[in-house]
């Protein structure tokens, strides 16, 4: 029997290079990271409880109210959102809305970028980001009562009307006497003709024309007008227009007294044979004269245009302009939002593919159309969704700056679910249906912007 030459057998605990160290140990458990789920729900509950409160609530509330009638006691079911698109007024709301998202967005986000291209390429860029940006720091309240006043008709008050009075009267004169009107009778020269005035015979060179004026505005007599001057015999054409009115009475019908005043600012023409041969301006005493007039008759005429109410702008908060106004306003607070958002995109552009651009001959404006544009898009794109939002919950720039009387053609969704259900109309059924109308309306853009977000994290 021979012997096993084997060593000695080493316990499986036991390793070659020393002593036992004990069982085996086991895979380390997987450690979790992060707070416990206890935790996470602990804090995240009191940001849900307040947000079903506030959010979630409201929202199934009022599309279980929609379903009844004003007094919430009536089951109507789609009555109330087959009101909204049959009322002619709820229409009037729908389509004021279409305008609103179809020209704020895309005005606001075009001068958003035209102001953000600017920035970057005049010295001031800081002071003009300052002034641009300001009217994001008034609340819109604010901003309507600043553009209701801005859109008074009376030039002297509002201050759209008075640039563009200004502007108007650097290129036309706007002095006019409107319900004014000649002195008739046997002893005057003028008559009224279609609502001009005009000499009844034609006059030669050398004859004054006395055109006697009644029935003038004493507030609409200009503050330079000066005592009216008889004209002299001899000369060229020449007359007078004055108001043929003495103050306390006295005073002699269709002859220039002393106490009498001018009528400055009228155009006074020359006709001969049908054609304006000479127009001439009444000076402050009223007195006129055509100079190098050539040798003939002549016919005096003051045309209509003297006899009309001065341009005093335009009717902003009437029933034509008042969606348009507002929209104005809207433009003035947003554009400096638009404006920051794109200058922090166009910051971003990497500089060398524009000079790339401009060093392979590109102009300014291909370098803007087919580079920066492109790589501008998503924030463009955000700026242009944010701005649709925004549009579609308008409210207090259009129940601020549009007068009661124009409120029905200047409405929106927004303010007519507030009239409807607190303004007076005291129908929380069809409210709630406006509400809900509001919010389908605004959830895909909302929904658009959050997916955008999330793609830009990932």
């Amino acid at each position: 029997m021979t012997e096993r030459l084997d060593g000695p057998k080493v316990p499986p605990a036991v390793s070659a290079g020393g002593p036992a160290t004990g069982p085996a140990e086991t895979p380390r458990t997987k450690q979790r990271l992060g707070p416990s789920a206890a935790v996470a729900i602990a804090f995240l509950l009191p940001a849900a409880l307040l947000l079903g409160i506030w959010v979630v609530y409201p929202i199934v509330y009022s599309l279980i109210r929609s379903l009844f009638d004003a007094n919430g006691t009536g089951f109507v079911g789609l009555g109330n959102y087959t009101t909204i698109f049959t009322d002619s007024g709820t229409l009037t709301t729908i389509r004021n809305n279409l305008i609103w998202v179809v020209i704020a967005p895309i005005v606001v986000t075009t001068l958003g970028l035209i102001f953000a291209v600017l920035t970057e390429r005049i010295k001031w860029a800081t002071a003009f980001k300052l002034i641009v940006f300001m009217p994001m720091a008034v609340s819109l309240m604010a901003a309507g009562v600043i553009f209701r006043l801005v859109y008074e008709e009376n030039p002297d008050k509002g201050l759209a009307n008075a640039i563009l009075t200004t502007v108007h009267d650097t290129f036309a004169s706007s002095q006019g006497y409107p319900e004014a009107r000649p002195r008739e009778g046997d002893q005057s020269q003028v008559a009224d003709q279609n609502g001009a005035v005009v000499t009844k015979q034609a006059v030669q060179a050398g004859q004054p024309v006395l055109v006697p004026i009644v029935g003038v505005n004493p507030q609409l007599v200009p503050a330079n007008a000066q005592p009216a001057k008889a004209p002299a015999a001899g000369g060229g054409l020449s007359g007078t227009v004055w108001l043929d009115f003495t103050r306390g009475g006295g005073g002699q019908s269709g002859a220039v007294d002393p106490s009498e005043t001018g009528l400055p600012g009228m155009t006074v023409e020359a006709v001969q044979n049908g054609q304006v041969a000479a127009t001439a301006t009444t000076a402050e005493d009223g007195s006129f004269r055509f100079d190098g007039l050539p040798a003939g008759s002549y016919t005096v005429r003051l045309p209509q245009s003297n006899f009309q109410a001065s341009y005093g702008g335009l009717t902003w908060l009437g029933p034509t302009l008042i969606t348009p106004a507002i929209i104005g306003a809207f433009v003035w607070v947003w554009a400096g939002f638009a404006m920051v958002l794109l200058a922090a995109g166009l910051a971003a552009i990497p500089r060398d593919a524009l000079e790339a651009a401009r060093i392979d001959g590109a102009t300014e404006w291909q370098v803007f159309r087919k580079i920066t544009v492109p790589l501008l898009s998503p924030v463009l794109l955000v700026v242009f969704v944010t701005m649709i939002i925004n549009t579609l919950k308008v409210f207090d720039l259009v129940f601020i700056i549009a007068p009661a009387s124009v409120q029905p053609q200047a409405n929106v969704v927004a303010l007519e679910m507030w009239r409807v259900s607190f303004g007076g109309g005291n129908n929380q059924g069809l409210g709630s249906a406006l509400a809900i109308l509001l919010l389908v309306l605004v959830l895909p853009f909302m929904i658009m912007n959050i997916r955008r977000f999330r793609r830009e994290n990932t």
